[in-house]
């Protein structure tokens, strides 16, 4: 490689010898310089020698101005094709047929003008009659390559447009040359801007760079690829800070200002950390030096100056732009270049002629002037001129080059295979154009073809400065751009090293936050704001909060995701539920026990006082209410919600109609009116009183659940789900309820009037106060139940049934209970008489009869105060007798039948 590049220094010596001398002999260069090889298809070639015109002549007569600044880099690029062409020549493609290519070079001087004389020769020699006299007309060119900036592309391409010569350019960019409509000759072997500045965006992207500046020239060039940026970079919701357009002429009377300018838009701008620039080379290396000067002059440190400077293929390999700053100072270089191959045979082309020296130089009368000159030559800036271009590679552009001069010999060899080729004039350009269009042609053991907009996209390999020994190098490659997927592949540890740059108006808003950007202001720069309640955003940099789904969700202020509501509901697992539900169970096991203990002692009086069969009633109608109490817990459902309401409303009607019975026979048992007690008597039937009042409870409970009955509903609360049963309609509840409480009130009623029986057998008493303990139970239900929201609503109406279970239950039975367990000698036929005989002694006050005298007095037997003992719901006959065997009273043995007991 250093055989190479010594070489490269070499020749460019040579070739820079050459150029100044020819331009010294010819006035300044006003006729141009130009290299030129003989063969049977010519193909011109335009390349920027020199860097501008002079434009001191303001002469109106046309004139051609001299050109200016040398510049050795781009000897480099007319080696490549000379030596491109004579490869070719050599090869059996055209070796085959016996064609050979030969080539016309001419200096462009980076001047449109000057392009377009150069492109005039062309078009002239390619007009010519093939009756002509070619000593005065010159070969015809056949096709053309170059030019290398867009600028002299457009106006070249325009021009041979009129002659369909066919034009192949190496490094223009400019995506309007794309437009076939306009430009149907002109070709190109690199992808146009388009493409570059999409793999731009994407690395911006990448980095999460949004405010950038761009940095480029007048022309086109220059601005279609900014438009191109621009356009690309919205769509990706990239900013630019500052577009800074300089002219396109680098010795412009204008650039030192615009320069200024541009390095004190960068300083006023510090977090624009990242900076595009589509510039020349000599434009980037006034800037670098004024952007030192200024920050000298402000007294600034290095840091200020620095910037991560993102280099479009114009100047991406030109490291001489640094001048006399090191890559500190400058900061990072990232740079765009097209794709590059094996420069192998370019290599062993510069070896030939470093070992030939003078002998070789053939037909070439170019290599023939070049070494005549070299002996004339003594001028000391050679060497500092061969150091200044041995500083660049131009691998990518070589390669370029080369590409192009393979796909026109292989154009050549299809037309030239049939046909008789070597008679001048016998092949126009338009037939090579035409060839070009369609033929696929091999290039480096690939093969390649144009496509319908006339280029060859391979994509971009990113570079990345470095600096070694104080020397700024374009390094290896840092990573490849494919533009099919628009993807960088391969990115090395280099290129990852920049994600700790930040290019950034305004800090990334975290997820939670949404940008708010003011009126007027950039996209880019924006305030970050908190998401509201039930809205988040789930990333950084996101324009608006998004909603949560608040049937199921929720969020708090500046939340980054949705939280799932909780579904709540009085649980299995509640304590409180547990609670509960061990009283519901052990209510069911003391009912259940309580029906066998009185089961077994079924003919026993305190059993047969307690109502006998009627208690057996009541005690089921209790479990069955326990159970109901239970439907309360646990995740409700249709099937729960109808049952629960419907159990309890109809178990507990049941309990209180046996309750009721029972009261009735209180009163039927102690009504001494005779007339009143034959009434009682009459309508006292037991179970059509229960059937009755056990209809009217189920025909409400059936219109509720048909026309509107209770159902599962989802309570929706701003963090939760509350998941409960809806009664459907709150009149059929308080209906049902309602009724209960009638009848619950009409016992108690009942009772309270025959309250006062003995001690041991007293069902009015418990009755009573069973009854008042439901009634005021009920009573606080209501506000409660009213009040009360959440989960534990349920457990408002369980703990009633609860207490109006265990009120009967323990007022009922449990004292019965007790006397059949623990008091059995009060649980036979001779203490039940003996009880009885005790309080009719308490009754031996007479009542007194109408129509007798106040001193005779009628004594109620205590019997017609008692409990008949054989059988309760039998007849029972009492007398007025005193002992049971006479009558007291004038009136003959009157006594009352009462066929009912308690």
């Amino acid at each position: 490689m250093a055989r190479v590049v010594f070489s490269i220094y070499l020749y460019i010596t040579l070739f820079l010898i050459i150029f100044l001398k020819t331009e010294h002999a010819t006035g300044h260069g006003t006729k141009g310089l130009r290299a030129s090889s003989p063969g049977d298809m010519v193909i011109g070639g335009i390349f920027p020698i020199h860097e501008d015109v002079d434009n001191s002549n303001t002469s109106f007569a046309p004139h051609q101005q001299p050109c200016i600044r040398f510049r050795s880099s781009y000897l480099v690029q007319v080696l490549a094709m000379i030596n491109a062409i004579d490869t070719m020549n050599k090869s059996p493609l055209l070796a085959d047929i016996n064609v050979t290519l030969g080539y016309q070079i001419l200096d462009s001087c980076s001047d449109v003008s000057t392009a377009l004389r150069a492109t005039a020769d062309f078009i002239r020699q390619a007009s010519c009659p093939t009756e002509s006299n070619q000593s005065t007309c010159g070969q015809q060119v056949m096709a053309v390559i170059g030019a290398s900036f867009s600028e002299a592309s457009i106006a070249i391409a325009s021009q041979l447009t009129l002659s369909m010569i066919p034009q192949i350019s190496y490094s223009s960019t400019a995506a309007i040359l794309s437009d076939k409509s306009r430009f149907p000759s002109f070709m190109r072997t690199i992808p146009n801007d388009e493409h570059q500045t999409a793999a731009m965006v994407s690395m911006l992207r990448i980095y999460g760079w949004n405010w950038v500046g761009i940095v480029t020239t007048d022309g086109s060039y220059g601005q279609s690829a900014l438009e191109l940026f621009v356009s690309h970079a919205s769509e990706q919701g990239i900013c630019v800070a500052f577009k800074s357009i300089l002219p396109q002429s680098v010795t412009s009377q204008d650039v030192p200002s615009a320069i200024t300018r541009t390095a004190s838009t960068i300083f006023k701008n510090p977090k624009v950390q990242v900076i595009l620039s589509f510039a020349k080379p000599t434009h980037m290396m006034y800037l670098y030096q004024e952007l030192k000067d200024q920050m000298l002059r402000e007294g600034q440190n290095i840091e200020s100056m620095r910037r991560v400077w993102v280099a479009s293929d114009s100047w991406s390999s030109s490291s001489s732009v640094k001048g006399n700053l090191t890559l500190e100072d400058i900061g990072h270089v990232v740079g765009f270049t097209f794709k590059s191959g094996d420069l192998s045979s370019f290599s062993e082309y510069l070896s030939r002629l470093e070992a030939a020296g003078h002998d070789y130089t053939g037909t070439n009368s170019f290599l023939q002037e070049f070494y005549m000159q070299l002996n004339a030559s003594k001028d000391p800036s050679d060497a500092a001129l061969m150091f200044e271009a041995a500083k660049t590679s131009h691998a990518h552009t070589i390669f370029a080059i080369e590409m192009a001069v393979s796909a026109i010999a292989s154009a050549v060899a299809s037309i030239c295979r049939s046909r008789e080729c070597k008679t001048p004039g016998t092949v126009r350009p338009w037939e090579m154009l035409t060839a070009l269009w369609m033929q696929e042609f091999k290039f480096r053991e690939n093969k390649y073809q144009f496509d319908r907009r006339g280029d060859i996209n391979l994509g971009y390999d990113v570079t990345m400065w470095r600096s070694e020994g104080g020397n700024i190098h374009v390094s290896d490659i840092v990573a490849e751009y494919t533009p099919h997927n628009n993807n960088f592949i391969h990115i090395t540890q280099h290129l990852q090293s920049l994600k700790h740059v930040i290019s950034k108006c305004s800090k990334s808003c975290f997820p939670g936050e949404f940008k708010k950007t003011a009126v007027g202001q950039h996209t880019c720069c924006y305030q970050c704001i908190n998401c509201t309640e039930n809205y988040y955003s789930n990333n950084t940099d996101m324009d608006q909060c998004l909603a949560c789904d608040e049937n199921t969700e929720y969020s708090p202020k500046g939340s980054s995701s949705c939280i799932s509501k909780d579904l709540l509901f009085f649980s299995w697992q509640d304590g409180f539920a547990v609670v509960l539900l061990t009283f519901s169970a052990l209510g069911i096991v003391l009912t259940v026990l309580v029906s066998a203990l009185f089961l077994h002692c079924r003919d026993t009086p305190v059993v047969k006082a307690a109502g006998g069969p009627l208690s057996h009633v009541i005690l089921f109608s209790l479990v069955i209410s326990y159970i109901s109490a239970m439907l309360f817990v646990g995740r409700p459902n249709s099937f729960k919600c109808k049952a629960r309401q419907v159990l309890f409303g109809i178990s507990f009607t049941l309990c209180i109609s046996c309750i009721l019975v029972k009261t009735l026979q209180i009163l039927l048992a102690f009504q001494f009116n005779p007339v009143l007690h034959e009434v009682f008597r009459k309508v006292y039937r037991p179970y059509v009183i229960i059937s009755i009042c056990l209809a009217l409870q189920a025909t409400t409970c059936t219109c509720w659940l048909v026309l509107k009955s209770p159902s599962r509903r989802i309570i929706r609360l701003p963090t939760t789900l509350l998941e409960n049963c809806n009664e459907g309609s709150y009149l059929a509840f308080g209906l049902m309820l309602g009724y209960i409480a009638v009848l619950a009130f009409v016992c108690f009623i009942c009772a309270f009037i025959g309250r006062k029986l003995p001690q041991q057998y007293n069902e009015a008493k418990f009755i009573t106060f069973s009854m008042l303990l439901y009634l005021i139970s009920w009573l606080l239900f209501v506000p409660v139940y009213v009040t009360t929201t959440g989960v534990y609503l349920p457990a408002v109406e369980m703990v009633i049934i609860l207490i109006s279970n265990y009120g009967i239950l323990s007022c009922h039975f449990f004292p019965k209970c007790y006397i059949i367990l623990f008091k059995k000698e009060l649980n036979t036929k001779n203490a039940f008489r003996k009880t009885l005989y005790e309080y009719s002694s308490k009754c031996t006050n007479s009542v007194s009869v109408p129509g007798q005298s106040n001193s005779q007095h009628y004594i109620i037997s205590a019997l017609s105060c008692s409990v008949p003992v054989a059988n309760p719901l039998g007849p029972a006959v009492v007398t007025n007798c005193r002992n049971g065997t006479g009558c007291t009273s004038s009136i003959p043995r009157q006594c009352f039948r009462r066929r009912t007991s308690i």
